[in-house]
């Protein structure tokens, strides 16, 4: 089970709308992702596989983690998705 963040810059709107979205195409897809949510201050606090953000964000957090996955539209499931199987893939390729 990967430990994965979804986080903005707040954590409050466009974070949570992101985390339900991607819980959801978790449940789905049967992904191996335990989803946590909250602002980008707990990316320091813990170690995270990946964290899921907004695309704008990404150049602020991809050095604090193994794997960022930048999502422009929070609706999209299908992006979300295909975000999701690109770390996994990071992650099988890693081994």
């Amino acid at each position: 089970m990967y430990k994965v963040l979804v986080a903005c810059r707040t954590g409050m709107g466009s974070s949570m709308l992101l985390k339900i979205k991607v819980d959801q195409v978790v449940k789905e897809n049967g992904f191996p992702l335990s989803v946590e949510h909250s602002n980008l201050d707990a990316i320091d606090g813990q170690s995270w596989d990946a964290i899921i953000t907004m695309a704008d964000i990404t150049g602020d957090v991809r050095d604090k983690v193994p794997y960022c996955i930048a999502i422009h539209n929070l609706m999209d499931k299908a992006e979300i998705k295909k975000g999701i199987e690109g770390f996994l893939e990071f992650r099988n390729n890693d081994k």
